[in-house]
C-alpha cells in the first residue's frame, strides 16, 4: 500500500522538531524507525534530503523543496476532507484558531460577529490558552503568538507591539504604598505567570539598558485573565499588556506604577499560520478580515 502521505507527515515532524529523537518522542516511534523511514524516502527519490552530523542535521536544497511541497500537499488534503465533511463552499468550512486568553477575549472575540456577517459559512474552532501550541501537531490553522518568533517554515503577519505596564488596584496601593523604584518590588506581592521562565524576575530599564529584578510572586498563573482578576481584587502588583487592562485603567480600577522604569517593556504579537502560497481560502479571508482590525485594536488607547 502506498503510504507516501504518512512518510511526508513523519518527515515534516523531523524537520520541525529539529532532531530524530525529538520527532520520535512526539510521534511515539523509535529514533531508528524514523531514521530508516527518512532513508527510505531518500532511496526512492534518489536524492539526499538531510545532511547529517553526529548531533544535528540540515536540509539540502532538495530537502527544502520536499518539505515545502509536502507541507502544501498535506494542507490541501486536509482542506479537501474538511470541505467534504462539512459541505463547505470556497469560503466555508472550519478555521481552527489558537490565541492567548487575554488577546482572544479582548481582541479577537469581539470581531467574530462582524466576520460571520460577511462569511456565515465559516465556522471558528477557537481555543484560548497562554501556552504555545504546535500548529502542525494540533491541526491549528492560525495561532496568535506573543514574543520573538523562532526560525521555522511557518508564515506570519505582524499584528503589533503592545507595551506592558505594572499595575495595581487602588486598594492594594492604599495598604502597601506605591513602589518608587524597581528595588521596592522586593517589598510587594507580585502576580505573575508559571510558563514564561523559572526565575522570578521582571525586566526594567536602567541607565539605558534592560536589567532584571527579583520579585516575590504571591501568584503564578497559566493565563493573563487570572492575573488581571487577582490584581483587580487587590492581591498585588501585576505586569500586563496595555490592551489587556486598558478599560481597567480608564475606569480607575487599576493604577499604573513605575511607568518610567518599564518604558521599553514590550512584546510583538503575530498571526502565525501554515500554508504559504496554497493558503486555504477560508484562512486567507479570515486573516484579511481580522489582521487590520487587530492592528488597530493594539494601538494605545
Amino acid at each position: 500500500m502506498d503510504n507516501r502521505t504518512g512518510e511526508m507527515q513523519v518527515f515534516l515532524r523531523v524537520v520541525e522538531a529539529g532532531s530524530f529523537s525529538e520527532a520520535a518522542r512526539l510521534l511515539r516511534m523509535t529514533p531508528s524507525t524514523i531514521s530508516k523511514l527518512v532513508a527510505r524516502i531518500e532511496a526512492r527519490l534518489g536524492v539526499r534530503l538531510l545532511e547529517r552530523s553526529t548531533r544535528r542535521f540540515s536540509l539540502t536544497a532538495e530537502g527544502q523543496t520536499y518539505y515545502e511541497r509536502s507541507q502544501a500537499l498535506l494542507g490541501e488534503l486536509d482542506e479537501i476532507e474538511r470541505a467534504v465533511s462539512h459541505g463547505a463552499t470556497a469560503t466555508g468550512g472550519i478555521i481552527r484558531i489558537n490565541s492567548s486568553v487575554p488577546f482572544g477575549v479582548h481582541g479577537l472575540e469581539p470581531l467574530l460577529p462582524a466576520f460571520w456577517q460577511d462569511y456565515p459559512h465559516i465556522a471558528v474552532d477557537l481555543s484560548l490558552s497562554d501556552e504555545v501550541v504546535d500548529l502542525y501537531l494540533d491541526r491549528t490553522d492560525i495561532a496568535f503568538r506573543s514574543g520573538r518568533l523562532p526560525s521555522s517554515g511557518m508564515m506570519a503577519r505582524r499584528i503589533g507591539t503592545p507595551k506592558r505596564k505594572i499595575v495595581a488596584a487602588p486598594a492594594y496601593l492604599a495598604r502597601h504604598g506605591q513602589p518608587q523604584n524597581a528595588d521596592d518590588l522586593a517589598k510587594h506581592a507580585c502576580l505573575g505567570f508559571n510558563f514564561r521562565r523559572l526565575a522570578p524576575v521582571w525586566p526594567f530599564k536602567q541607565n539605558g539598558r534592560i536589567v532584571e529584578r527579583s520579585v516575590r510572586h504571591l501568584l503564578l498563573a497559566n493565563n493573563g485573565e487570572s492575573v488581571r482578576r487577582l490584581a483587580l481584587a487587590g492581591a498585588g502588583l501585576a505586569r500586563l499588556a496595555e490592551y489587556h487592562i486598558r478599560d481597567d485603567l480608564a475606569a480607575g480600577h487599576l493604577v499604573e506604577v513605575l511607568a518610567d522604569a518599564i518604558e521599553s517593556d514590550e512584546e510583538e504579537i503575530h498571526a502565525v499560520y501554515l500554508g504559504g502560497a496554497r493558503l486555504p481560502q477560508r484562512v486567507r479571508v479570515f486573516l484579511d478580515f481580522v489582521v487590520p482590525r487587530l492592528q488597530q485594536f493594539l494601538q494605545p488607547g
